[in-house]
């Protein structure tokens, strides 16, 4: 009796364990299999849009639909998940980019969500390095936005395709029509338009697909989960969108040779395949000949299943494009588009991979941040700030890793240096000449596009811990929020003895405030916000310099001879900052200068261009031009950087500079009857109009330039112009130089004389 009771007992402990076993083997077998999902059934997009446009409410009804979430976030309630921080759900706003992936219809998205206001742009860039396609999002009442041209430009510079997606046309001013026409001239696209919408009572529910020809209507009581497809048979309505269908079979044509012999060989357009019309489609939307243009209303759960149907079809799989990482074979090479910070993990490195598979406790290195060494100790799938572990993710696929310390974003990341070393011989070969590997290296990172792009601060303002005791955590703090941020700018002012921030406006130097609190448990005060203004040379102007001392018994000496050269803010961007003399004179000085010491000199000269003579401004559209360069032996490193920071810092305070001030691009949709009195507030404000245009019947659309100096609150002052009834987009737009008057009142503002 009591054997039955052990063997009983141990049959019990055997089915638990063998339970244990296989409950482990199908969670293992489940990570390892989503980690190398094929590259053809993946899709990686990034959601870009105007600041209120809809981004994150059509987030999460993808995220909802695929079952990814079982509930419905909403961005009033603070429930969405890629709006995690306190930050966006106090205020209801995108700040950081979140990462999120989910399936649909056998196929993997990894979706990044942006943000939308301008101050945040720098996130936008970071994300489009990671994507293969976007997806645009419009108000349908509002058009192409401010933001809207700004992000479609970034998306250019990274030769995304991309499809429009016509949000909010629930609402009574909504206009697809004009939005059509809106991408067509103020983005100079082709707007292919592949829905129309479908109302009744004035109300939406659903949309008129033109490639199929049937009318969808969705379930309001479902919460838009189910919808049914009804053919257009026998009505006036299916004549008119034939019609439509006709004109789109037409504009594709002149661009795909395939629909265009068919056609010919119908000697009909009625007979085309929808296959052939599909495959165009796809074909010249990956060549960025065509922006297919959806609708719906996320809010009111219409459209968003038919949008990811189309990421599907139309935008390419990752193996369609890249084909530069090609030289690396079946080695894993990736790129930080992104990283963040987590209490308990620390540092989280987004990587997108191109070729190979990332494991769990492998190594990779960097090129771009100096070749260092890095360890995955793990490897998350992305859900925002939710972490469920994977085993490995491939080519193609997107993944968090916890470990890497010294990563940035845009850092090339490789297998190992033998992969390396392999890439680089093949594109030598490829290029069919003799570099050394450091050029082919400094070439690597030219051809992928690794230099991240930082837009210059418009506001800074100094910073202060609460307690001298918090110094150092202030230090680490913002040392990893700048890690993440690249757009905040954190330095020491060794003339006030203060930390500088420097940011792209008001509201983003309050968020990283924000964040110092929530995150970091650091009161911190922030000083007055000050206009990053900065400072132009008139003429060149020319220097020697000599500094001698003796440190410790050891004599330290550099002589230096330059010229500081004015140039235009284009030849600044294109050629190098800091060059050497060419003539024989200079030359036959220079040869003796050792490259180390020359790469120090150079950054101190360049550190010294930070700090203008009047202001304290950067100093812009001037080059450094070295004539002759003396350092005696034994002269230590840092005094290398100070002798060649005071010879410029000499130059500067005895030449002549102008101020320049940060301009801002005003879009402004006002009512026509409030036209004239906005006018006159921005002719006061020194504004110079670009044009205005009508939109609608009674509205209009203005474009200004103004200094950035003139427009403190004018939200504010614009909505008690109008009645609350005008809004107001800003972007940053340059700099202009100020006159000698302004130039006066400028500075009696910065040293509180006014």
């Amino acid at each position: 009796m009591l054997c039955n009771r052990l063997r009983r007992v141990n049959i019990a402990v055997l089915r638990v364990r063998f339970a244990n076993i296989v409950g482990h083997f199908f969670r293992y077998a489940h990570r390892y299999t989503e980690g190398i999902i094929s590259e053809k059934h993946i899709r990686n997009i990034g959601i870009l849009a105007h600041i209120d446009a809809g981004k994150t409410t059509t987030t999460e009804r993808m995220l909802y639909y695929s079952g990814r979430t079982s509930m419905l976030g909403e961005v009033k309630h603070g429930t969405t998940v890629t709006d995690f921080l306190q930050q966006e759900r106090e205020r209801g706003i995108t700040i950081c980019s979140a990462a999120v992936s989910f399936n649909w219809k056998e196929h993997r998205i990894n979706l990044l969500d942006t943000p939308g206001h301008i101050d945040f742009t720098m996130e936008v860039e970071q994300s489009l390095a990671a994507v293969d396609g976007t997806v645009i999002i419009l108000d349908g009442s509002a058009g192409v936005e401010a933001q809207t041209v700004t992000v479609w430009g970034q998306a250019d510079r990274h030769h995304l395709p991309r499809l429009v997606f016509v949000n909010k046309m629930d609402k009574g001013s909504s206009d697809f029509d004009a939005c059509v026409q809106d991408l067509k001239h103020r983005l100079a696209t082709v707007p292919v338009p592949l829905q129309i919408p479908y109302k009744e009572a004035g109300a939406l529910v659903g949309v008129i697909d033109i490639l199929s020809m049937t009318k969808i209507i969705w379930d309001s009581k479902s919460k838009g989960r189910l919808y049914k497809a009804i053919p257009l048979h026998g009505t006036t309505l299916h004549d008119n969108v034939r019609e439509k269908l006709y004109e789109l079979i037409d504009t594709l044509s002149g661009m795909d040779d395939n629909l265009a012999q068919a056609i010919i060989d119908a000697n009909s357009l009625e007979n085309v395949k929808l296959k052939l019309v599909l495959d165009a489609i796809r074909s010249c939307t990956s060549k960025q000949q065509i922006v297919p243009v959806l609708l719906g209303s996320s809010y009111k759960n219409v459209g968003v299943q038919l949008l990811m149907d189309n990421v599907l079809n139309f935008l390419p799989a990752p193996s369609e494009r890249n084909t530069l990482y090609d030289c690396f074979a079946n080695d894993f090479v990736g790129k930080v588009f992104k990283v963040t910070h987590d209490k308990q993990r620390g540092p989280i490195t987004l990587i997108r991979a191109f070729r190979g598979n990332l494991r769990k406790g492998s190594k990779f290195i960097t090129v771009k941040s100096g070749g260092s060494t890095e360890t995955v100790q793990r490897i998350y799938e992305p859900l925002a700030d939710e972490y469920r572990e994977i085993d490995s993710f491939g080519a193609g696929n997107i993944g968090l890793c916890a470990g890497p310390k010294s990563t940035v974003t845009g850092d090339l990341v490789i297998a190992n240096a033998a992969a390396l070393r392999k890439a680089l011989k093949i594109l030598a070969i490829v290029a069919g000449d003799n570099r050394t590997e450091d050029d082919e290296k400094a070439s690597l990172v030219s051809k992928l596009g690794l230099k991240t792009t930082i837009p210059d601060a418009v506001y800074f303002c100094s910073i202060e811990p609460p307690s001298t005791g918090q110094q150092t955590a202030l230090e680490n703090a913002l040392r990893e929020i700048q890690r993440e941020d690249p757009s905040l700018r954190v330095r020491f002012d060794e003339v006030t003895g203060q930390t500088v921030l420097g940011g792209m406006g008001q509201l983003h130097l309050e968020i990283v405030k924000s964040r110092l609190l929530s995150e970091y448990r650091i009161n911190a005060d922030l000083g007055p916000l000050q206009i990053a203004y900065k400072e132009a040379l008139q003429q060149s102007a020319r220097g020697q310099w000599v500094a001698a001392k003796d440190i410790a018994g050891s004599k330290q000496s550099v002589y230096v001879d330059l010229t500081i050269c004015p140039c235009s803010s284009q030849d600044e961007h294109n050629m190098e900052r800091f060059i050497l003399d060419n003539s024989a004179e200079a030359q036959e000085s220079l040869k003796l200068v050792r490259p180390r010491q020359m790469a120090l000199f150079r950054k101190g000269a360049l550190a010294a261009l930070q700090r203008g003579p009047k202001m304290g401004g950067q100093m812009a559209d001037c080059i450094i031009k070295l004539h002759a360069l003396t350092i005696d032996k034994g002269t230590a490193e840092t005094f290398i950087m100070a002798a060649a920071a005071q010879c410029v810092g000499k130059i500067l305070t005895d030449s002549r500079c102008r101020l320049l001030e940060p301009d801002m691009l005003l879009e402004i949709v006002v009512p026509s009857k409030y036209l004239p009195p906005i006018m006159v507030d921005l002719s006061r404000r020194r504004a110079r109009i670009e044009h205005v245009t009508p939109r609608g019947s009674d509205s209009s659309v203005i474009k200004a330039n103004a200094p950035l100096v003139e427009l403190a609150n004018y939200s504010t002052v614009l909505r008690t112009i109008s009645s609350g009834t005008a809004s107001v987009s800003m972007e940053p737009n340059g700099h202009s130089l100020l006159n000698e008057l302004q130039e006066k009142l400028a500075l009696k503002r910065a040293f509180g004389m006014e």
